[in-house]
């Protein structure tokens, strides 16, 4: 049986554009090297919100304000399941600083389909195409 987790994943806009992270080296080979919006897993009885700016802070050093529900996601993949829950986090600045990952893209919302996506992401970004377009003009 496939192993359920459930997560939480930050669509960061800065400065009206995207940012996106690329992984490392994964466990499995169909994550590694995949841009992702980060995030992470939700503790047992943890906020979805509360999580997100843990997980923030732990992965980027931000400090930021959890703003708006996107969606929530569910994907199946090979070896695991992830029900994922998005939020846009907004931020004034960004130092560069990664600690879970080894790039990142700054990209609009119409070049992000360029970047090579972690499957589960992918839809997100469609939601947001079709719906919180007036975020990043």
């Amino acid at each position: 049986m496939k192993k359920n987790i459930e997560v939480v994943a930050a669509v960061i806009i800065y400065k009206k554009k995207i940012l996106a992270f690329q992984r490392g080296v994964a466990k499995f080979d169909y994550v590694s090297y995949k841009f992702e919006f980060p995030g992470g897993k939700v503790e047992a009885g943890e906020d979805f919100k509360v999580a997100l700016n843990r997980e923030l802070n732990e992965e980027l050093g931000l400090d930021a304000k959890v703003g708006d529900f996107v969606a929530t996601i569910e994907h199946d993949y090979p070896d695991f399941s992830i029900k994922m829950h998005c939020y846009i986090v907004a931020i004034d600045r960004f130092d560069e600083t990664l600690h879970d990952h080894v790039a990142y893209a700054h990209v609009a919302l119409s070049e992000a389909d360029s970047l090579d996506w972690i499957e589960a992401d992918r839809p997100v970004l469609k939601i947001l195409r079709e719906n919180f377009g007036h975020v990043f003009n």
